[in-house]
Order: C-alpha cells, then sequence, then structure tokens
C-alpha cells in the first residue's frame, strides 16, 4: 500500500512540474506596460526575446547584433512604453536595408 502512494504523489508532483513549466512557456513579457528603462534592461538582460509590443501585437527584439544570422543586419526598434510613446527599446533583425524581419 505504501508503494502505491508512493507512486502517486511522484504522478502528481510530475503532473504538476509538467503544467507549471507549460504555463511558464506560454507567458511573454509585455514592454508596453514597462517604463522604457525597464524594457531596455529586459532587452539587455535577456539578449533576444519575443515579446508582446501591444495588446495585441509581439515583436522578436534584440539587444545587439550578435542575436541575428550572419547576413542580417539591425534595425533599431521603438516601441510604446508606460512612459514614452517612442521608446527605442532595442534592435530587430532585418535581412537588407529595405525590409524588416
Amino acid at each position: 500500500m505504501r508503494r502505491k502512494v508512493h507512486m502517486t504523489a511522484r504522478s502528481a508532483l510530475i503532473v504538476g512540474l509538467v503544467l507549471l513549466s507549460a504555463g511558464v512557456a506560454q507567458a511573454r513579457p509585455s514592454l508596453y506596460t514597462m517604463t522604457c528603462s525597464e524594457a531596455q534592461a529586459f532587452v539587455k538582460k535577456q539578449g533576444a526575446v519575443v515579446a508582446n509590443t501591444g495588446p495585441q501585437t509581439s515583436a522578436r527584439i534584440v539587444a545587439d547584433g550578435s542575436h541575428c544570422d550572419r547576413m542580417q543586419i539591425i534595425k533599431a526598434f521603438f516601441g510604446k512604453t508606460r512612459d514614452k510613446p517612442q521608446c527605442r527599446i532595442g534592435f530587430r533583425c532585418a535581412n537588407d536595408q529595405m525590409s524588416v524581419e
């Protein structure tokens, strides 16, 4: 009987960890709810992040060109933050001078 209880507790722990990790994986930071300096620091610390830039928009933002493909360039990324309508949060990777991806 003890073995059944032990296996049930272990199963419950595994299920709980899977559910917890699924919730963390789905969480996406909302840069528009941060101050400009908070958003800049967050991107700098992460290096590269996919973040909400508005209630229904998101973007991949990088701290520098080392997070882009070798043939890509970086372009400044400006976004709305809690304290500024146009904050240079970081950069976007672009394939050429005319397009941003």
